[in-house]
């Protein structure tokens, strides 16, 4: 379960309350492993933001264990949190592209507080943008683009630096079938390439398009594992005498 071998990263009985209100998450095990495709599922209200929250380290929890990457996040200090959340990539529902900044600019964000250099970074940045349907809107500013762009470009943004996990909170919350389809495709190629994808959605038609991709069921808090995403890997059995 969620000490598996070969987790990127694991829950320990996790509960989460925010001041003195009843928990919100309650006694979350699990474990991600590389290369997996997630989805995180359930009703409104059932802890989903919550839970990405503490993927992306941007809470603690109230109790439990949280280990990523080999090292336990609950007693790591502050200074080196920046340093775990470059190797996860975060796209939000409200996107958060910074507004003054062009789609170029967006995307090569995390490029540029990573250090590299304005040369180097042309080219993937450019790379990217192509990927995602963007190279032809690369000066645009946010208020000017679409919905469904904005989505891409906090796409783009959230891959450029190529993370090891993936975190997506109803990222096709805001754009129409045909485009919700679109960015999950561009999901799984990432995924393809070795990253493991956790993509929250209370859409349970996405559910299907994945092929193998692995269920986490939220419901008023607790976990439920209606796909084995839980027991995966399974234990080798001994080989016969």
């Amino acid at each position: 379960m969620s000490g598996a071998e070969g987790g990127i990263v694991q829950f320990d009985n996790v509960g989460l309350r925010y001041g003195t209100n009843r928990e919100v998450l309650s006694d979350v095990s699990f474990s991600l492993f590389p290369g997996r495709f997630y989805f995180l599922t359930g009703a409104s209200g059932a802890g989903k933001t919550s839970l990405l929250r503490l993927l992306y380290l941007a809470q603690r929890p109230s109790r439990g264990g949280i280990r990523m990457f080999r090292q336990d996040v609950i007693t790591l200090p502050r200074g080196r949190l920046p340093q775990f959340r470059r190797r996860i990539g975060t796209v939000f529902q409200d996107f958060r592209l910074v507004p003054h900044l062009s789609a170029f600019d967006n995307v090569a964000l995390p490029l540029r507080i990573s250090g590299m250099g304005e040369e180097a970074l042309r080219k993937p940045v450019e790379d990217m943008l192509r990927w995602v349907g963007l190279d032809e809107r690369a000066h645009a500013r946010p208020e000017t683009m679409s919905g469904g762009e904005q989505q891409r470009c906090a796409i783009a943004r959230a891959v450029i630096a190529r993370p090891e996990v993936l975190v997506a909170d109803e990222p096709t919350g805001n754009v129409d079938p045909e485009m919700a389809l679109k960015l999950l495709r561009l999901f799984e190629s990432l995924n393809r390439l070795g990253t493991t994808v956790v993509v929250a959605t209370h859409d349970v038609h996405l559910l299907r398009k994945v092929p193998d991709s692995l269920i986490l069921r939220l419901d008023k808090g607790r976990l439920s594992d209606p796909t084995g995403a839980l027991r995966y890997p399974p234990k080798r059995e001994a080989n016969p005498a």
